[in-house]
């Protein structure tokens, strides 16, 4: 026998073969359990934001522009100073956010785990975090890793010559990799064409058109060297991330006005990944065997291509290149198509040998930039006008880097901008303060009103579910339910029937906003269900919401926000291509909502009757507007088998063992409860004979939680 075989820890913790593994289609709702107390170093008492107040934060910023020109022999700076490699570790901190669903972006820190620390579009970016280290090392827990990474690009536009439009803290570290986003299906890096569909269109759960890419391929859709049908990616990709034909522009060339790319030699010479290296490695990856493995030797993207005569500095040189000289496709020393300037001198500066010039190059999608029509109008105004570009090119990084952050409610720092932006979905100043006593009297004018528990638990829900916690948009503060695009969705169709009723309360009483009424119209239905079952409560409320007006609320950018499905309300808007019971896992993670709390929710607006379309499924009780924990039992009930009902698995309905009538009918949104272990075992609790008094508890703790999940004032 072997001493392999001996040996007792042979087999890592957790190895082997994987549940997902065996059952591929099982449910994930683990990932509610993501960012747990378990994995925070700090405590759950730890404020942030506390913390970044006492911040010298003159002083960190003098440290960063120390550090941009503090060229480190294992790491030379390109062209003396580390300003571009900074702007390109914010840029893909931030350039992952996608408006769909709300997920990626540079909020939280991600940057530091897989996969986006080894994509390929991240080549070396783990470099510029570890000269960063000295720095997060010495300011501690007063500046996260992913203010760090943003503010550390502001820094280094700053010192290149750059205006910026300002900074604002807040972004807080989590300390495992998000495990909820699709960053798509493939198993090969930069897989060609696995993401498109039909006329070439972007599979809509995605953000770039390749895996590993934060946006597109530089050298054009497929390597193929053409700029023309790069337009069409670069459009569905930066449409995704909320920016429009003049922030694109202004984007990719003020990203490109600084630096260079690194191709000096086949791409055959990097070393793994970070994830994929050896432990020896500490976490760094891609070491490159050619010459010295870095300065004039790196090998980072493949192509080798510096913009502007000055890379180190803010200018217009990039247009003036752009526009000057004719273009020739040719191929970097690794391989990869770039483009040449044809009639032009040798007057790009190496980046390591003084005294040497290089003639002008781009990349495929730079010439995009010229000759795609509507492209090229922006640029050719950009490059007669450089005051401008230099605007547009603020507001855009501005933008990016703060596009996933939420409101400005949760913005932190001496340099906040004193504008309001339409994209940070604004909202008024409070002018309602309302007492115990006006609170009191809104209740009881709601509960004389005729509107039945369904219809107040309806509303609120509705104007409170669209919370997305990936960037913080969404939620009941504001009322959006009351203007378009939200009153409009046929999801709240029948929940936004109860407004005419609560906009005449709040209007005659004066003393709220209607934002608050919405939320204490739900807060008295759910009071009203739980006496029903026999338990006095008093929902938690705390005012202080407003009213956003329509001229505050982004049609288009709040459209994106209209749920495909809410299985809180057993809504499914036709087929999706996801599971049901999947799309139920998302929706509660968006919602920040762990497992235990997404059960306790389902239960009880299932009795409450709070179906999006009023119907039965899943109301497996005859008491509807009772609180009570019959949803459960009769789910686990023993008494009745479920069939399929509609040739699609969609519906189903439980038949009596013994009669055969039917008692009830149901979705996957329901059954999940009673099939996946995980969730049987919390319905199991609420079941229980005992499990009544913890169920009203539990579900109106966390009903208060998402009532108050945008209230940001209050944390």
């Amino acid at each position: 026998m072997t001493n392999e075989a001996k040996c007792p820890f042979h087999h890592a913790a957790g190895g082997g073969t994987t549940n997902k593994d065996w059952w591929p289609k099982q449910v994930r709702v683990d990932l509610l359990n993501q960012h747990a107390n378990k994995s925070h170093p700090l405590g759950e008492d730890f404020n942030y934001a506390e913390a970044f107040k006492k911040l010298d934060y003159r002083a960190l910023k003098a440290d960063l522009v120390k550090l941009m020109t503090d060229s480190q022999d294992w790491w030379p700076a390109d062209f003396g100073h580390y300003g571009p490699q900074f702007v390109r570790m914010a840029w893909h901190a931030a350039g992952t956010y996608r408006t769909l669903d709300g997920r990626g972006g540079g909020g939280r820190g991600q940057q530091r785990f897989a996969p986006l620390n080894s994509w390929p579009d991240n080549v070396n970016i783990d470099k510029s975090r570890r000269l960063l280290w000295p720095i997060k090392q010495k300011y501690g827990q007063q500046i996260s890793w992913a203010d760090l990474f943003i503010l550390t690009g502001n820094v280094a536009l700053e010192s290149m010559g750059f205006r910026t439009f300002g900074f604002a803290g807040g972004r807080e570290d989590v300390w495992e990799p998000d495990m909820d986003v699709n960053w798509g299906a493939e198993t090969t890096w930069l897989a060609t064409d696995k993401r498109f569909h039909g006329d070439r269109e972007l599979d809509n759960n995605l953000g770039a058109t390749h895996m590993g890419l934060i946006y597109v391929n530089p050298e054009g859709p497929n390597a193929s060297g053409d700029y023309l049908a790069a337009a069409h990616d670069i459009r569905a990709t930066f449409y995704r991330m909320a920016m429009d034909d003049e922030e694109i522009v202004a984007l990719i060339a003020g990203g490109h006005t600084f630096g260079k790319s690194h191709g000096a030699a086949p791409e055959s010479h990097k070393g793994p990944e970070p994830e994929g290296a050896g432990i020896e490695a500490q976490g760094l990856g891609w070491n490159s065997n050619f010459g010295s493995g870095h300065g004039k030797d790196t090998v980072s993207s493949g192509l080798e291509v510096t913009w502007t005569t000055t890379p180190a500095q803010w200018g217009n040189n990039y247009f003036e290149n752009l526009f000057k000289y004719e273009w020739e496709l040719t191929h970097s020393p690794a391989g990869a198509k770039q483009w040449v300037a044809t009639n032009a001198p040798d007057i790009i500066p190496d980046a390591h040998v003084p005294g040497l010039f290089h003639k002008p190059t781009m990349l495929t999608t730079d010439l995009t930039m010229r000759f795609d029509p509507e492209f090229g109008k922006i640029s050719k105004r950009f490059h007669e006008d450089p005051q401008a570009f230099a605007e547009a090119f603020a507001r855009a990084w501005f933008k990016l880097t703060h596009r996933d952050m939420g409101p400005k409610a949760r913005y932190l720092g001496p340099e906040v901008p004193n504008v309001d932006l339409i994209w940070q979905d604004p909202l008024p100043v409070a002018t309602h303060q309302p007492t115990a006593a006006d609170i009191a009297d809104i209740k009881a004018k709601i509960a004389a009103s005729g509107l039945s528990v369904s219809q107040l638990v309806s509303v609120a829900w509705a104007s409170a579910f669209t919370f997305r916690g990936g960037d913080k948009r969404g939620g009941a503060n504001g009322a959006r339910l009351a203007l378009a695009p939200q009153k409009d969705w046929e999801v709240n169709r029948i929940a936004v029937q109860a407004l005419p009723t609560l906009v005449a309360i709040q209007q005659a009483s004066g003393k709220a906003s209607l934002a608050d009424v919405i939320v204490l119209a739900g807060s008295v239905g759910v009071e009203q269900a739980a006496k029903a079952a026999g338990v006095a409560v008093d929902v938690p409320f705390a005012p202080g919401r407003v009213d956003a007006t329509q001229a505050q609320t982004d049609v288009e950018s709040f459209a994106v926000m209209e749920p495909l499905a809410d299985g809180f309300r057993n809504y499914k808007n036709g087929k999706i291509g996801a599971a049901t019971e999947a799309l139920l896992i998302d929706r509660a993670q968006l919602l920040t909502l762990t497992a235990p709390e997404l059960t306790a929710l389902v239960g009880g607006l299932r009795v409450l009757g709070a179906n999006a379309d009023g119907g039965q499924h899943g109301v497996f009780t005859d008491q509807v507007g009772v609180l009570s924990n019959v949803f459960f039992v009769n789910l686990l009930d023993m008494g009745a088998t479920w069939t399929e009902v509609d040739g699609e698995g969609e519906v189903f309905e439980g038949r009596d063992r013994k009669s055969g009538a039917v008692k009830y009918t149901a979705t996957r949104a329901d059954l999940v409860f009673g099939s996946n272990a995980v969730l049987r075992a919390y319905a199991e609790v609420y079941a229980s004979a005992d499990g009544q008094k913890k169920f009203v508890a539990d579900f109106i703790a966390a009903w208060t939680k998402v009532m108050n999940l945008d209230r940001f004032d209050l944390v």
